[in-house]
């Protein structure tokens, strides 16, 4: 094994070195790919858009393409997993990259919003669900010493990407002819740089660690306690999956709910539009910059106290914004919100790694991906009807609050390592 490890080269530097510019080359794709979160940007040109077509596209209807791309995200994650394993993460990463390209491409040819759904929605969103997994699964492998770490740098980008492109996009469409040109030119840029770096993405071999790096034995005088490697069949089987699946469902519902009302609720609090963009892309840092902290904490606290955090940061702010509905107050939430949702786009990875193993870690967390669509669903569903019916979306953030509080039950009940007869248990029933 020895000679083995001094054979593995990374772009020509030793793994140990070398396995961060995979973390770099990941968040680049990510970046790519996370442009659906500068959504908000696009919302107001893209209803009056449809307006001067002839349309009168309600708010809700207006989230649609915005809920279906997340979905469809969400629903190909597991799709991505077995031709992972089998072609490699580059392929699989090339042919996501080709498809977001097409779905921001094609946007730029809907007339409706429902039109702009399957152009954008469908396409764009079984790209990123295609790609999205793969920079994760690499960075996951190559760092079994700091997966937490590694995983949130990495997933860094997807949050960080509304920050630039919510400039880049009032940039275009303030300068190349409005909306629909700038979907067009986006779309080019992500279909070129994603395929382009996702050719350098690459597994360790099988059995390759760090060097001077074991990982962690039991107490010393304490019997070894098997670290359990579950297949996707038996990881559902396990009450740690549907704990995680659950409190992830509430935390990415929280944060995908503040990102499709970023900017309109600004704006509806008096605050001008292009402060309100450079208020996305300041929320976009907070939610790119959550993902390594919360990844740290998680390394450092446990799956366990960093998601009870989460919870108690997700359910203040929305109870803050709630009763003082102010600038202020939204500034303050909405930066929490978003870092939330990166802490548990970082936090939910680096779980399943840990509870579940990595031998089936793409189908594993595609599996567990699906919670980010029903949160996305949910969260946006609930911010849509609110503003529909009572004309603000003031009463969207006293619900959020008690899911917060159900996420907490569920955190100290369920989620929590399976103990290895558990798992013994479910591959004998296999």
């Amino acid at each position: 094994m020895a000679d083995e490890k001094q054979e593995v080269r990374i772009l020509g530097m030793a793994p140990e070195a070398g396995r961060w510019l995979l973390v770099l080359i990941g968040m680049t794709i990510q970046l790519c790919l996370g442009a659906i979160y500068a959504f908000s940007v696009f919302k107001g040109p893209l209803a009056k858009y449809f307006v001067s077509l002839g349309e009168k596209p309600s708010d809700t209807a207006m989230l649609i393409p915005y809920i279906v791309f997340l979905a469809v995200f969400a629903l190909a994650m597991p799709l991505a997993g077995k031709p992972m394993e089998k072609y490699g993460p580059k392929v699989i990463a090339a042919i996501g990259g080709v498809l977001v390209g097409l779905g921001w491409f094609l946007a730029s040819f809907a007339t409706s919003p429902i039109l702009l759904a399957l152009l954008y929605g469908v396409v764009g969103g079984l790209g990123v669900g295609l790609a999205y997994g793969c920079p994760i699964a690499v960075s996951a492998r190559w760092f079994p010493d700091k997966r937490g770490l590694a995983v949130g740098l990495t997933v860094l980008g997807f949050g960080f990407s509304a920050f630039l492109t919510g400039k880049l996009a009032d940039y275009l469409m303030t300068n190349q002819g409005g909306v629909m040109p700038t979907f067009k030119i986006l779309g080019v840029v992500f279909l070129v740089v994603t395929v382009l770096l996702a050719m350098l993405l690459k597994f360790p071999p099988k059995g390759w660690t760090p060097a001077g790096w074991t990982a962690p034995g039991a107490k010393a005088g304490a019997p070894a306690v098997p670290k359990p490697e579950l297949e996707r069949g038996q990881m559902l089987k396990t009450g740690a999956f549907w704990g995680l699946w659950a409190c992830y469902t509430i935390g990415t519902l929280a944060g995908l709910m503040a990102i499709g009302i970023a900017k309109p609720v600004g704006t509806d609090l008096g605050i001008a539009s292009a402060t309100a963009t450079t208020l996305v892309g300041i929320f976009a840092v907070c939610n790119g910059l959550g993902r390594p902290v919360f990844g740290a904490l998680t390394d450092k606290l446990g799956v366990r106290n960093t998601a009870l955090l989460s919870y108690v940061l997700i359910g203040g702010a929305s109870i803050f914004l709630w009763q003082a509905w102010s600038q202020t107050a939204y500034i303050v939430a909405f930066i929490v919100l978003w870092a939330c949702l990166g802490g548990w786009l970082a936090l939910a990875p680096a779980a399943t790694a840990s509870f579940f193993g990595t031998k089936d870690y793409a189908r594993n967390y595609g599996v567990m991906f699906t919670a980010y669509g029903a949160g996305a669903i949910i969260g946006s569903v609930l911010a849509g009807q609110m503003k529909d019916i009572f004309g603000s979306y003031i009463n969207v953030f006293p619900i959020v609050a008690g899911l917060a509080a159900l996420g907490i039950v569920i955190s100290l009940l369920l989620i929590k390592p399976p103990k290895a007869p558990e798992a013994a248990q479910a591959a004998e029933s296999k």
